[in-house]
């Protein structure tokens, strides 16, 4: 039995939607019943009602083919990129899994130096503007926990958000906190006399779920499949965590200084603030599970600071 994302309505017989790839209940399943994120395609005179006749007609041109076409890329319905439209959020983690390998494949080619300067935001180096954007989609290359934990939290967080306020504005919501998180803890570095660098995800993933705690603060996680966490004390104890580690550089364990603790709040603190401009206007549903999900197609520090 499924759960509808607009109502929690348990659904024996669910219906899922093509656009934005939730699941609903029979009262929810057209798209403009659960505000769809598809929904905003549709007045895209470029967009899904475009066949390119008319084009081909006023041009004389034999063919109305785009840049996909000649290529041979096929973003059709049916295509191999079908499955990341409307979907940033897992277009995103694999971006993610990509830069991953990538960062790897520099070490072992060009060493750690190009490392440093392709993938981590550097103190020493704000000018290097691809490094706003290229440490949010960084990792830690030496193990699996930092891109694990915040791949989790984006993968199970993620679509939630993005359902709510539309792929568009998800990945500019994304974007802006990872690259806001990144560059307010440089900053802080800057003032400390510090010059560890700075590459993770967190920044974004704590403000995606800041965001969902604003909309829906008794949203039930599921941790382990067994432990229901509702998500302001998970969200309640990353600000409090956060804090303290930013008021102790120099502490140990959870407040470790090779943790970007200023990066983790600036996220938050965005992430409760966009849920505040947006509050009221959601349909979030009742719980999660960390262990789970679907999409539409298929299955569901200093040293360098990660954040």
């Amino acid at each position: 039995m499924s759960e509808c994302d607009a109502c929690g309505k348990q659904e024996n017989m669910p219906y899922q939607c093509g656009h934005c790839g939730g699941t609903y209940c029979s009262e929810h399943r057209l798209p403009e019943a659960h505000d769809c994120a598809g929904l905003q395609n549709w007045d895209d005179p470029g967009g899904v009602f475009d066949s390119g006749f008319d084009d081909s007609v006023s041009s004389g041109d034999t063919s109305s083919g785009g840049v996909g076409d000649r290529l041979g890329i096929n973003t059709g319905t049916g295509g191999p990129l079908a499955y990341f439209r409307g979907n940033v959020t897992y277009l995103f983690l694999a971006i993610m899994g990509i830069v991953f390998i990538l960062e790897h494949v520099v070490i072992l080619a060009l060493g750690s130096d190009a490392f440093q300067a392709l993938f981590v935001l550097h103190p020493s180096h704000p000018e290097y503007v691809w490094t706003w954007v290229t440490s949010v989609f960084s990792h830690a290359p030496f193990g699996f926990y930092h891109i694990f934990g915040n791949g989790i939290i984006i993968y199970f967080f993620g679509r939630l958000v993005e359902q709510q306020i539309g792929s568009k504005k998800f990945a500019a919501f994304f974007l802006a906190s990872g690259v806001l998180a990144g560059l307010g803890q440089i900053a802080i570095q800057a003032v400390q006399g510090t010059s560890a660098g700075v590459l993770g995800a967190s920044g974004a993933a704590l403000a995606i779920m800041a965001f969902l705690t604003v909309l829906k603060p008794d949203l039930k996680v599921y941790l382990y499949f067994l432990i229901p966490v509702p998500i302001w004390a998970i969200t309640g104890f990353y600000f409090l965590l956060s804090i303290m580690g930013s008021l102790n550089p120099m502490g140990s364990g959870l407040l470790a200084g090779n943790i970007a603790h200023l990066a983790h709040l600036i996220g938050l603190v965005i992430g409760l603030w966009y849920g505040q401009r947006v509050k009221g206007r959601s349909r979030i549903p009742g719980q999660i599970q960390f262990g789970g999900g679907r999409g539409p197609g298929g299955p569901g520090g200093p040293g360098r600071r990660r954040p």
